[in-house]
């Protein structure tokens, strides 16, 4: 029977998701999506069939291999990227970690031109972002920021990796040994790629993912936290298993051998430890269901990142001629990127604007996005809501990326005549001009 239900999904598969000609002008090349096949509904409907649901053995696979391709010892899974990094957050903040935990009022070092869930957590838990600018050539952090971001209240540094391209983690993890600081690496759209020689998300003291259908593999919605420290991986459990102390994994009880004896708090002796709670915390577990197509796409990453790495070769090499109007963004030294997009920023000068540039291209069905939240301090929750922050110098380059910087498509469901195509679109707009 299962051998009979494999191959209807495969014919399923084939059926509803056929192989799709590229019309150039009529077929959209999209900046992002998922790429599956039948494996991933496979595994899927196993997980289904099996009616656990919640997290579960292949949950726990996916962990598990999931800590052994970053280079960690640890892995929780969550229910997104940004639950990711609500939870990492969060656990620097716990009592256990005694002087070093981060109270409210404390300062974390981060940057303006970014993803608001990078940021949303240093201002949930009551914490002041200390916004640093980027370099236009890589669009990461500025590093000669560091020291005079550095006051009495710092306590951590937060930052990602801008669409795949790893920024200078040399410095900044000489920065956080110097000063004893946690450094939280915001990994989420750079799963794959490296740093001298290590994959990025293997640096910070936690580290987190993103598995949303735009990112190097999926899981519909998911995530995933990571570290090296015994006491943060308890931690970042409890945060993401409702605050609960029990260690307990789902399903299972008494593993502790002495569920009833504990005394913890103000609780009466004995009271259960899987109703005892050490940590304000939420549900925020990935499905057994999840996982399962985590799994399968796991299997493909690797070529997913090759492909990537290609693509952005290709989009260089074919729009470099541009130039004089454009600018690209290259990796540093000792980086080896894993590449989410595209990246692109507009000259000063040139006799075109960005919005212009934009218009054509989608014109042409080809999908554009800009850099997040461009300048995150100029945004409506921002300047509506009192929120406290520093930042460092005028952030002129943020607001340069707010204006002027977008990415395009180089997923792995972008083809070579794709590619093609951009490079005729740009070739045809510059040659108007």
């Amino acid at each position: 029977m299962k051998k009979e239900l494999e191959d209807i999904i495969r014919k399923e598969y084939q059926e509803r998701f056929p192989k799709k000609e590229f019309i150039p002008g009529e077929s959209a090349v999209p900046v992002s999506g998922k790429v599956f096949d039948e494996q991933e509904m496979i595994l899927m409907t196993e997980a289904v069939l099996e009616g656990w649901w919640t997290e579960g053995h292949m949950t726990n696979e996916f962990e598990q291999k999931l800590a052994e391709y970053i280079g960690v010892k640890f892995c929780s899974t969550v229910n997104s990227g940004s639950s990711a990094n609500l939870t990492a957050f969060t656990a620097l903040t716990s009592h256990l970690l005694g002087e070093r935990r981060i109270k409210p009022g404390d300062e974390v070092i981060t940057v303006a031109a970014g993803f608001p869930t990078t940021i949303n957590p240093i201002i949930q838990n009551g914490c002041v972002p200390v916004f640093l600018d980027v370099e236009l050539e890589t669009l990461s952090i500025d590093v000669s920021q560091l020291e005079q971001a550095l006051s009495e209240k710092t306590k951590a540094v937060m930052i990602a990796h801008t669409l795949g391209n790893p920024f200078d983690l040399g410095a900044i993890k000489d920065f956080c040994e110097k000063h004893k600081l946690w450094f939280v690496e915001d990994n989420c759209d750079g799963l794959g790629s490296r740093y001298d020689g290590k994959r990025t998300g293997s640096f910070g003291h936690i580290s987190t993912v993103s598995f949303y259908p735009a990112h190097h593999i999926t899981t519909a919605e998911g995530g995933a936290v990571f570290t090296d420290n015994v006491v943060l991986n308890k931690i970042i459990r409890s945060v993401r298993d409702w605050g609960r102390d029990c260690w307990c994994p789902t399903g299972k009880d008494n593993t502790c051998g002495v569920r009833f004896n504990w005394q913890l708090g103000k609780l009466p002796k004995g009271y259960d430890h899987k109703y005892t709670y050490s940590h304000l915390g939420y549900n925020l577990k990935m499905t057994e269901i999840q996982a399962a197509c985590g799994l399968a796409q796991l299997e493909k990453l690797e070529g997913f990142v090759e492909k990537r790495k290609k693509n952005y070769t290709l989009l260089r090499e074919k729009l470099g001629k541009f130039e004089k109007f454009l600018l690209f963004t290259d990796p540093i030294a000792k980086a080896d990127p894993s590449w989410f997009g595209f990246l692109i920023t507009v000259k000063d000068g040139a006799p075109f604007t960005r919005g212009e540039l934009l218009e054509y291209l989608n014109g042409r069905k080809i999908a554009t996005r800009l850099l997040f939240a461009g300048n995150i301090t100029r945004q409506p929750y921002f300047t509506n809501s009192g929120i406290r922050y520093r930042q460092i110098g005028e952030l002129k380059n943020s607001d340069k990326v707010m204006m002027d910087t977008f990415w395009i498509g180089l997923h792995p469901g972008i083809t070579g005549e794709m590619i093609d195509w951009v490079a005729d679109s740009f070739e045809d707009y510059f040659g108007k001009l």
